[in-house]
Parts: C-alpha cells; sequence; structure tokens
C-alpha cells in the first residue's frame, strides 16, 4: 500500500494496532463501496520458488533507520530517511512475492482495483508475515471505499510492524473520514511519535486538536 500510504502520509493506504488497540479505536461503519471496475481476469501469474522473507540484517537496519527518523528534524532529511524505510518495507525477500506486489502496483496504478485485489490476495496468503502486503492490500480497499476492510488489513500490518507511520496515517484518515475525530487524533499522535517531522500528521494534529477543543461534545 505503498503507493496509497503514500498518499496519506507524503500524498499520504493499517489505530490498526495489535488487540489490545482494537478495543480502544473499534471499526468505523463500512463506507458504501463504489461500483465494482468491470475488469477483464487476467490469468493466474507462474509461481517461482520462494526465498525466505525478511532477514536479520534487513531488520536490524530498519530499527537503525527508525532510530535516525526519530530523531531528525528537518523534514526534507526525514523524508528521505522514510523514503529509506519503505524500500527495506517492500522488499519481502521472495521472487514470487515481489512479481504479484509488482503486478499489483501496476493494476492499482491503472484502477484495476480487483486485478490488484487478486494479486494482494495471493500475497497475504503466501506470505502472512509480509506487512506490506496486508499495507498494500488496505490501500486498494481503502480506493475502493472498502474502509472496513481496509482497517482490518491495516490493523494486521500494524500488528506485524507497530511502527509503520504510513498504515496510522491511514487508519486515521478512514477514522476521520467516518466522523471518529477523536480515533484519528490518536492514530495520527502514534504516527508522530515515530516519524516527528511528518508533515501531513503535525497539520491533522493540529487541526483535529481545534476542532475537538471548538466542539467538545
Amino acid at each position: 500500500m505503498q503507493t496509497f500510504l503514500r498518499l496519506v502520509t507524503i500524498t499520504a493506504l493499517s489505530l490498526a494496532m495489535p488487540i489490545a488497540h482494537a478495543q480502544e479505536f473499534g471499526d468505523p461503519e463500512p463506507g458504501a463501496p463504489l461500483p465494482v471496475p468491470e475488469e477483464n481476469l487476467v490469468a493466474p501469474p507462474p509461481v517461482y520458488e520462494d526465498v525466505p522473507l525478511a532477514s536479520d540484517k534487513g531488520t536490524a537496519r530498519i530499527d537503525e533507520l527508525f532510530g535516525e527518523l526519530k530523531k531528525a528534524r528537518d523534514r526534507r532529511h526525514a523524508a528521505a530517511i522514510a523514503e529509506s524505510i519503505w524500500n527495506e518495507w517492500y522488499r519481502s525477500g521472495s521472487a514470487t512475492i515481489d512479481l504479484f506486489m509488482t503486478w499489483a502496483n501496476d493494476a492499482f496504478e491503472e484502477k484495476k482495483y480487483n486485478v490488484a485485489l487478486d494479486f494482494l490476495d495471493q500475497v497475504v496468503i503466501r506470505a502472512p508475515d509480509f506487512a506490506e502486503g496486508w499495507n498494500r492490500r488496505a490501500t486498494v480497499h481503502y480506493a475502493m471505499d472498502n474502509f472496513a476492510k481496509s482497517m482490518t488489513d491495516i490493523r494486521k500490518a500494524l500488528e506485524l510492524e507497530p511502527r509503520h507511520f504510513g498504515a496510522l496515517a491511514g487508519m486515521a484518515t478512514i477514522l476521520e473520514r467516518t466522523g471518529r475525530k477523536e480515533a484519528a487524533l490518536k492514530a495520527w499522535e502514534r504516527a508522530l511519535d515515530v516519524y516527528p517531522a511528518m508533515q501531513s500528521a503535525q497539520e491533522a494534529v493540529i487541526r483535529l486538536s481545534d476542532e475537538l477543543a471548538a466542539d467538545p461534545a
């Protein structure tokens, strides 16, 4: 869901948190889904031999980048670090999964949402521990106005990677769109906790804080 979540965070597509946090935020009412695009089905992609997902080296690199992101105050510098984190998140470690993700992204860019979902369904089935697969699928559900399904995938993504600022931004956006400003504010604040220089989160926190103060009911 890198494309969407960049639309939500930078342009800003999972508080999808572990189950303990789910009760605090709950599920929004699903929005009325858009008409299903009439896309032609594509042939099932070939199967390639997989290799293990996320190595310890990759995890250590992400941890290092998050340490830098936490301290970065210059927005350009922070954005460059965030971009590096996105690149690490997108590395599944599997040739098959990478191919499915590429095809899903291409379909999404062409607004062939059902086709993108077909590929991403395969991703989460084959690699259930790959957080970006869930995040990507949440992006597609969001684009189709299927907010409840998007939130479910966001929660899974955050269960696997609680620092996923893109997923947190996606959740905050859905919560605000469904009228849950207090929960949206908490989601944005959590995003700022891991990415203090995120401009969209900073602006959202100020705006929502002002709105809630003006209308405490």
